[in-house]
C-alpha cells in the first residue's frame, strides 16, 4: 500500500469510527458489533504505527470513545479512565505475552516469576467510584476518559456498590457497571406486555437506565457491577499496598463490592489461552454479557516495569471473540411493505438465544441480500445480530440442504392492498419493488408512526401498538386524523383509559405547534430527512409554498439535488397530499413560519456581516428553530450546510447536539450557542 493509499483509508476510517463511537458510547445505539469495531479500531493502528507520517494526536486512537453528557454534571477523573488494546486471534495473544515478557527479563525479572491473571471483560458501562472516610462521595462514567458524568444518585441504586465501607477509606475504584440476563429478559417481556419498544441488548439497556434523571428509574432496571480494580487511595486503613492484581481483587471483595472473576492465575501462556478458551465456551450460559476476556500481569511492580503507553497499558491485552453466531430453521419469507411502499423481506425463524434475546425474525434487506447469500425456505440458516441488535442472516448451511427447500419468489401485488407492484430503478443499486396506493394500510401504520416519531412531531406516547390500535378501531385513515380523535374513543381502547387518553390528547395538541420543518419531514416524503426539510422550509417560508414550487425551484435549493427535487414535486401533485394538508390547516397544525422569524423575505436587506462565513446547525436552540437561523444566515450573507467539514466556519449548537457537534470538536471548528450567534449580529 501507499502512502496516498494509506493516507486516504485511514481518514475513511477515523470517520467511520468517530461515528461509531459516538453511536456506542453516546448514543446507546450502535450500528455495528463490538467485534467489527475492534477490527477498524485495530486496523487504524497499524496503517498509523506503518506511516507515522499519518498518525495525528486527535486520531481516536489516542482517545476514549465517550464523551460527558450535557444532562449531567461533568467530572474530571483523578486517574484517566483508559482502554485495554485488543487482540482478535490467539497467536496475536501469544505476540502480546512474549512481547511483555521480554520487556520484564530484559529489566532482570525471573521469567518463572511472570504471572498473569485471566478474567472476563464484562460488557456494561465503565464507572468509578470514590469513597472519603469509607461513604461514597461521587461516583462517575468513563465519558471520554478524562471527562465523566456525575451519576452518584443512580449508582447508589445499583446491587454490589456498598454506600458505606466496613473501614473508613479513602479511596477511588473502577468497575463495570451491567444488567443481568436474567433482568433483561424480564423487562423485555414486561415491555412487549405493554406494547413499548423492547431493550435491544444488555449494554444498551444497562448504560440507558444507569443515565436517567430519575434514580427510580435507575432502580427500577435493577443493575449489578463488576469492580476490577482500585485507581487511588489505599485498601488498607494502614496504607499497606497490594502486591498483586489477585490480592486486589480479594480485597476488593472484603470491603463489600461485587468483584469479578479471575479464571486462571498462572505463568504458562498455554494456560492463559486455554482460561480464554474455557471462558469463552461459557459465555452463553453466563448470567451477564461478556466481550471477550481480560489478560494482565498479576504483579503491580511488574506492571510499573512494562509501563503505558499514551491510549494503553502494555501490561494487558483484551481478547475480542467474534459476534455470536447461531443456526437455526428458516421456516418461511414475509412480505411487508414499509412507509415508503417499499417491499422488504424478512424472514421468520425457528426461535433461537442470541445476544441476550430470543431472535425470531431478521430482515433480508432485499431480493439481492437474498440471491447472493442463497436463502430458501427450509433451509438451515446462521443468524447473528449486526451491532448486537439487528438480527441478520448470514447465509445458508447447505450441507444441511434434505432437497426440499422452496426458493423465494417475490409477489406480483402488494400483501397489504393486492395493488400491482413496480419496480423502482431509483432505490438502491439494483432496484426494489414498490407499492404506490396511497391509501395502502401497511403504509398508513407505518406512516402514522413515522408522523408521530421524536424527529418529526414528536407525539410523545403515540408508539407502534397504540397506532395499530387507532387504525383498527377505525378512528384515524390519515396522520391529519389524530388532530381530531375524541378523549372518549381514545380511553375506550385497550390499556388505555381516561388519563392515557388525556395525556395523548395533550401530546397532539402540542404537535401542532412543530413547526413547518418538522411538519414537512413527518410527512413522510422520499429522500427528505430533517436538514433537507429544515432547508427547504429555510427558502420557501411554508409547505403551502411547496405545492407551487417547479422542480427547477427546488432542484436550485443548496443540498436538495435532482432526484429530492423530483420526488418533491411528485408528492406535492399527488391529489391525496392536497386533501391531507387542507385537513391538516382545517386542525390547527402550523404549515408556516411566523412573521418576524428570520427573514421576512428573500429581498429583505441584511448585513453582510456572515459574508464568506459557512454554518452548520445542530441541536434545539433556546428561542428560535433551526430554519429560522438558517434563514438569518443567509440573510446575513452566510451560509448554511448540513455537514461538518473543514470548510466549516463554525457549529452553532443547541442542547441535544449530535455527532456534528463531535466532529467539529476533532476538527477544531469553532463551536457557538445562540447567544453568541446573537452577539455577531450586535443582538439583532
Amino acid at each position: 500500500m501507499t502512502e496516498k493509499q494509506a493516507a486516504e483509508r485511514v481518514e475513511e476510517l477515523r470517520k467511520i469510527i468517530v461515528r461509531a463511537a459516538d453511536l456506542y458510547y453516546n448514543q446507546d445505539a450502535p450500528e455495528m458489533s463490538d467485534f467489527e469495531y475492534d477490527l477498524l479500531f485495530d486496523e487504524l493502528k497499524k496503517l498509523e504505527a506503518e506511516f507515522p507520517g499519518l498518525d495525528d494526536p486527535e486520531s481516536p486512537t489516542h482517545r476514549v470513545g465517550g464523551k460527558a453528557s450535557e444532562k449531567f454534571e461533568k467530572v474530571t477523573h483523578p486517574v484517566r479512565m483508559g482502554s485495554l488494546s485488543d487482540v482478535f486471534s490467539e497467536d496475536e495473544m501469544r505476540d502480546f505475552l512474549a512481547r511483555t515478557a521480554k520487556t520484564l527479563t530484559e529489566a532482570g525479572v525471573p521469567e518463572h516469576e511472570i504471572l498473569w491473571s485471566v478474567e472476563p471483560k464484562i460488557d456494561g458501562l465503565s464507572v468509578s467510584l470514590t469513597y472519603e472516610r469509607g461513604r461514597l462521595v461521587l461516583g462517575a462514567t468513563r465519558g471520554d476518559g478524562t471527562v465523566g458524568e456525575n451519576v452518584t444518585e443512580n449508582l447508589m441504586t445499583v446491587a454490589g456498590i456498598p454506600h458505606v465501607l466496613p473501614e473508613p477509606l479513602d479511596l477511588t475504584v473502577r468497575g463495570e457497571v451491567y444488567m443481568p440476563r436474567g433482568v433483561f429478559e424480564e423487562l423485555n417481556e414486561e415491555k412487549e406486555r405493554a406494547g413499548e419498544r423492547t431493550f435491544a441488548n444488555p449494554r444498551n439497556a444497562a448504560a440507558g437506565s444507569l443515565r436517567r434523571l430519575d434514580a427510580s428509574e435507575t432502580a427500577a432496571a435493577r443493575l449489578d457491577i463488576f469492580v476490577f480494580n482500585y485507581q487511588t487511595g489505599s485498601l488498607y486503613a494502614d496504607g499497606h499496598e497490594p502486591a498483586t492484581h489477585e490480592e486486589t481483587i480479594r480485597r476488593i471483595g472484603e470491603l463489600g463490592f461485587h468483584c469479578v472473576g479471575i479464571r486462571a492465575v498462572t505463568s504458562d501462556p498455554d494456560r492463559v489461552i486455554e482460561a480464554i478458551r474455557e471462558i469463552g465456551a461459557e459465555r452463553d450460559s453466563l448470567p451477564y454479557g461478556i466481550d471477550g476476556a481480560v489478560v494482565k500481569l498479576d504483579d503491580l511492580g511488574q506492571r510499573r516495569i512494562a509501563g503505558e503507553t499514551p491510549a494503553v497499558p502494555k501490561w494487558a491485552a483484551a481478547f475480542k471473540y467474534p459476534p455470536e453466531q447461531k443456526e437455526t430453521k428458516l421456516l418461511s419469507i414475509e412480505a411487508n411493505i414499509g412507509r415508503t411502499g417499499v417491499l422488504t423481506p424478512l424472514a421468520v425463524l425457528e426461535p433461537v438465544k442470541l445476544a441476550g434475546t430470543t431472535v425470531s425474525r431478521a430482515t433480508l434487506h432485499n431480493i439481492d441480500i437474498i440471491r447472493e447469500r442463497d436463502v430458501r425456505i427450509g433451509d438451515t440458516v446462521i443468524v447473528r445480530k449486526a451491532g448486537d441488535i439487528i438480527p441478520e442472516i448470514l447465509g445458508s448451511v447447505k450441507e444441511k440442504r434434505t432437497g426440499d427447500e422452496i426458493p423465494f419468489a417475490f409477489p406480483e401485488t402488494c400483501p397489504s392492498c393486492g395493488e400491482r407492484l413496480f419496480w423502482d430503478s431509483e432505490e438502491g443499486d439494483s432496484g426494489a419493488l414498490r407499492c404506490q396506493n396511497p391509501a395502502c394500510p401497511a403504509q398508513l401504520e407505518r406512516g402514522i408512526i413515522h408522523f408521530a416519531s421524536r424527529g418529526a412531531m414528536n407525539i410523545d406516547g403515540l408508539g407502534p401498538a397504540l397506532v395499530k390500535a387507532l387504525i383498527d378501531g377505525d378512528l384515524i385513515r390519515d396522520a391529519a386524523d389524530l388532530f381530531t380523535l375524541k378523549k372518549e374513543d381514545v380511553a375506550a381502547l385497550p390499556r388505555m383509559g381516561d388519563k392515557s387518553a388525556d395525556n395523548l390528547l395533550s401530546a397532539v395538541e402540542n404537535a401542532k405547534n412543530a413547526g413547518p420543518a418538522r411538519l414537512l419531514y413527518a410527512l413522510g416524503i422520499r429522500h427528505v430527512g430533517e436538514i433537507g426539510a429544515e432547508t427547504l422550509i429555510a427558502r420557501f417560508r411554508s409547505v403551502d409554498a411547496l405545492f407551487s414550487a417547479t422542480e427547477e425551484d427546488l432542484a436550485a435549493v443548496e443540498d436538495v439535488g435532482e432526484i429530492t427535487a423530483r420526488t418533491v414535486r411528485a408528492f406535492f401533485d399527488l391529489p391525496e397530499t392536497r386533501a391531507l394538508f387542507e385537513k391538516l390547516k382545517a386542525a390547527g397544525v402550523v404549515t408556516a413560519l411566523a412573521e418576524g422569524t428570520g427573514a421576512e423575505n428573500e429581498n429583505s436587506a441584511g448585513s453582510a456581516v456572515f459574508e464568506g462565513l459557512t454554518f452548520v446547525l445542530t441541536g434545539t436552540l433556546p428561542t428560535m428553530t433551526r430554519p429560522e437561523a438558517t434563514e438569518i444566515i443567509r440573510k446575513h450573507g452566510g451560509k448554511a450546510t448540513g455537514s461538518v467539514s473543514k470548510k466549516t466556519s463554525y457549529v452553532l449548537a443547541g442542547s441535544d447536539a449530535g455527532s456534528k457537534l463531535q466532529k467539529a470538536q476533532e476538527l477544531g471548528i469553532p463551536i457557538i450557542g445562540e447567544e453568541e450567534f446573537l452577539a455577531m449580529l450586535g443582538g439583532e
